[in-house]
């Protein structure tokens, strides 16, 4: 009689992919996943949601226990397909909520084979030629960067704030030599611009030199760090006798795409190098995770124009490689395949200029007697993450292979032209005014007004006049009811869904400015979704006059 427990682990290997082939169990396990992806398939619809608006319970998810019985592949299937119910669907064109791509079939491939076999890139002992994609992927989008391929290195992280971790840390060990082994014994700050993202922040909390040793640098109209003003706050810190462990350079801002000036901000370091004299050269992290993309413009020839972008569109594509091209002079970048290079989530990449700067934190083989024991590969020597997944280098190596500068140059191209289109729009109506004009990327800051505001105006009386504080916060209000108003219609799949920033920037009197937020990165969008979002924004404008004509 055999024992139920051999039953049950007979039944649980249908659950599993065979080891060795069997055509039966392999048409099953493909057959499983066509099963999930019908059902995903019956979810959509002309709303840029699957399925339907869900309500999050999570008073019953607390209440969830693990059953005594196992469950079928089948129900297990149905149930994890339903879990996506509500999800938004990034690649619809109605979707232009945050920087979030649609991932290509070829990126979802390369996430989903490593899953199935589960390489670890602790070490190529674990990991074979996917350590080797890593590699490639590293070398590759160095020389698109600027990078000699021969002298850096990559390892792909869990986000954009691992890459500022791994840049900041290194910088902190070049700073303060031996703070890794002995503890950090003196004051060290990061420097960035005011626009940079709060992982600068996260990162001096979790390396443990405080959130207030994070300067941030005021910046200019157009979200750049204003570097006089950066030189100037460097050579305080220095004069109080503090470190810099690392000046983070932002390209590309998550709200403005703003591009800091990287060759000055270079020019700034080295000057204080020299005239301090300092002992160690001050480490700088480009934060390029949004930006990295359109270093495929840095050999394209503008004049020419092959690809026969529209004029505006070409000058805005320059004006970002302008700022792009400087990348090179960076000592260490983030970049995001998972933002801008369309694969899914996580796909990060940190590169490092220099390789050397990587044996500043590699671990000392006794302290991993278990690992590194064959091959020529261990960035498990010096990553954070010990498990590391392969999916990231796979996905990101199928969209390079996939999409070549040409595919990547036109669908950036595209996603620009929309933005600037949705831009002319809107600032030739008198009801809306874009917040940040002058950037040549695909995200869009604007406020709506009620009738009878001066909006050429407006602006630049609320960012410096104090008087205005009490018109501010209305407009500010009113900006948020437009939003909750579009929003409500989009997933009934009318309209566009886009989003909201509480603090675009604060105006000179210290108030918040609240911005409606519309991020192109749809390869489906076209100008009649540009035209639905401005058809969204009046519908609500004569909803809210409505109700205030009726509540006077």
């Amino acid at each position: 009689m055999t024992s139920p427990y051999l039953e049950l682990v007979a039944s649980l290997r249908q659950a599993f992919p065979q080891p060795v082939s069997d055509r039966v169990h392999d048409a099953y396990f493909v057959f499983s996943f066509l099963r999930a992806l019908d059902q995903l398939d019956s979810m959509k619809s002309a709303s840029p949601l699957l399925g339907q608006p869900v309500t999050l319970d999570y008073d019953a998810a607390k209440l969830a226990t693990v059953e005594k019985d196992p469950q079928s592949l089948e129900q297990v299937t149905q149930m994890l397909v339903q879990q996506l119910s509500g999800l938004f669907i990034w690649g619809h064109p109605r979707a232009q909520i945050n920087v979030v791509p649609p991932p290509t079939i070829a990126s979802v491939i390369g996430g989903l084979l490593p899953s199935i076999y589960n390489p670890n890139l602790v070490s190529e002992e674990s990991s074979k030629q996917v350590a080797v994609a890593e590699v490639e992927v590293s070398s590759m989008t160095a020389a698109l960067i600027g990078y000699d391929p021969a002298k850096s290195a990559g390892l792909f992280t869990f986000g954009g704030t691992a890459t500022v971790l791994y840049g900041v840390k290194l910088g902190l060990e070049k700073a303060c030599p031996g703070s890794g082994r002995s503890g950090l014994r003196e004051r060290a700050v990061i420097l960035c611009s005011e626009r940079a993202h709060y992982a600068c922040l996260t990162v001096a909390n979790w390396l443990g030199f405080g959130q207030d040793n994070v300067i941030q640098v005021p910046c200019s109209a157009d979200n750049e760090m204003q570097t006089c003003l950066l030189e100037t706050m460097a050579r305080d810190v220095l004069k109080s006798g503090a470190k810099i462990a690392a000046i983070v350079a932002t390209m590309g801002t998550t709200d403005h795409f703003g591009l800091d000036d990287l060759a000055s901000i270079h020019e700034i370091r080295d000057r204080l190098v020299d005239e301090f004299k300092l002992d160690y050269t001050p480490h700088i992290h480009a934060d390029a995770v949004i930006g990295w993309a359109w270093s495929v413009f840095n050999d394209y020839d503008f004049q020419k124009n092959p690809l026969d972008f529209r004029h505006r569109t070409v000058r805005a594509l320059a004006g970002a490689k302008r700022r792009i091209q400087k990348l090179p002079l960076a000592d260490s970048l983030g970049i995001d395949f998972h933002k801008t290079g369309f694969c899914p989530y996580v796909s990060t990449l940190f590169l490092v200029k220099d390789a050397t700067d990587l044996e500043m934190i590699s671990r000392q083989q006794s302290d991993t007697p278990y690992l590194f024991h064959d091959g020529h590969y261990h960035p498990g020597r010096y990553t954070l993450e010990t498990s590391r997944s392969g999916s990231g280098p796979l996905a990101a190596l199928a969209n390079l292979r996939l999409f070549g500068k040409d595919g990547l140059r036109s669908l950036l191209g595209h996603i620009v032209a929309m933005a600037e289109e949705l831009r002319e729009h809107l600032e030739g109506h008198a009801a809306t005014t874009v917040c940040n004009r002058g950037n040549f990327g695909p995200v869009t800051l604007f406020r709506v007004y009620p009738d009878g505001i001066d909006t050429f105006g407006i602006l630049d009386h609320e960012l410096k006049d104090a008087r205005y504080r009490e018109k501010l916060l209305a407009h500010n209000e009113y900006n948020r009811r437009i939003f909750h108003l579009v929003q409500a219609e989009a997933v009934k799949g009318n309209g566009v869904v886009i989003s909201l920033t509480d603090c675009y920037r604060e105006t000179d009197y210290g108030e918040p400015m609240v911005a409606l937020k519309s991020y192109i990165l749809s390869p489906f969008a076209e100008e009649k979704y540009v035209d639905a979002v401005l058809e969204s924004l009046w519908k609500a404008r004569a909803i809210i006059a409505q109700e205030d004509a009726a509540t006077r």
